[in-house]
């Protein structure tokens, strides 16, 4: 099989990325880079050998199979965001969970892993095994992303976000409490969302988490009036909160132990340290 040279195969592929930076295109897929190759004198026979190299040589990334990003070795391209990576892992997407939690100021705490919301009817990618992997993270140039699969009628609550030069879906500061109280072990913890929730009251539309909290399911809208009230809150929305009707008790902390005194205003079993009897 013909091949083109190493020196022809290199000037024509730097070619096309630069191509495809002018264009706009920092994520790009390989019917993307098709079409632009002709333009930088890259024939189709050769497109896949190109992009191979193009790797090895670190002028664009790898992110799964069919679709890259440039890399910053690129002339005049800044580096490609992890949140506008999600954007093109899969669709819808929102930034969320630890991460949101992370972007909104309302944690210190860094996670390694970004954490995109999106649908049961999205394709996501399939997990592979890396050194910095979580179960169930899926690694793309450096990072480790984690997709919290959720169905279509409770994928809401995002908004829209400017991080570096990307516009990206992130979920609110409301919906990311919510996310935190009904699955804290994507949110550093329990604790760590209680204090998050109460150190930003002042900045909580306390009304629409309510009317988010009904939308998604009642444990969450039970844990979510025990944490207003448990930080002084004493708006109308506790009472709506508290006349929901639920079967059985629910633990606060839904990852901690099955034990701890019963709350029968809330119906929730307070599981938390120092509420627990060792």
């Amino acid at each position: 099989m013909e091949t083109i040279t190493k020196p022809k195969q290199s000037l024509v592929g730097i070619e096309m990325v630069r191509r495809l930076a002018h264009q706009g295109d920092r994520i790009f897929s390989t019917d993307r880079a098709r079409q632009v190759a002709p333009g930088a004198g890259l024939k189709a026979p050769y497109l896949h050998e190109a992009l191979h190299h193009l790797a090895r040589n670190g002028w664009i990334v790898p992110l799964r199979r069919g679709l890259y990003a440039l890399s910053s070795a690129v002339p005049g391209v800044a580096p490609v965001h992890e949140f506008e990576v999600a954007m093109a892992l899969v669709s819808p997407a929102a930034v969320s969970h630890w991460s949101a939690l992370h972007h909104h100021g309302m944690t210190e705490q860094a996670p390694r892993t970004v954490f995109v919301l999106t649908t049961t009817e999205s394709a996501v990618p399939r997990t592979r095994q890396a050194e910095n992997a979580d179960q169930g993270g899926f690694p793309a140039g450096d990072t480790v992303y984690r997709f919290i699969q959720v169905r279509p009628h409770r994928f809401f609550g995002t908004e829209q976000a400017w991080v570096g030069e990307a516009r990206v879906s992130i979920t609110d500061r409301e919906r990311t409490l919510l996310d935190g109280l009904s699955m804290p072990q994507h949110c550093g913890g329990f604790p760590e969302v209680l204090h998050a929730l109460g150190a930003g009251m002042d900045r909580l539309d306390v009304e629409r988490m309510a009317g988010y909290a009904v939308r998604l399911n009642t444990a969450t809208a039970k844990r979510l009036g025990w944490a207003l009230e448990h930080h002084g809150y004493e708006g109308p929305e506790l009472e709506r909160l508290a006349r929901l009707p639920i079967k059985g008790y629910r633990r606060l902390d839904p990852t901690g132990r099955h034990s701890g005194p019963c709350n029968s205003r809330w119906m929730l079993r307070e599981n938390l340290p120092g509420m627990v009897e060792p």
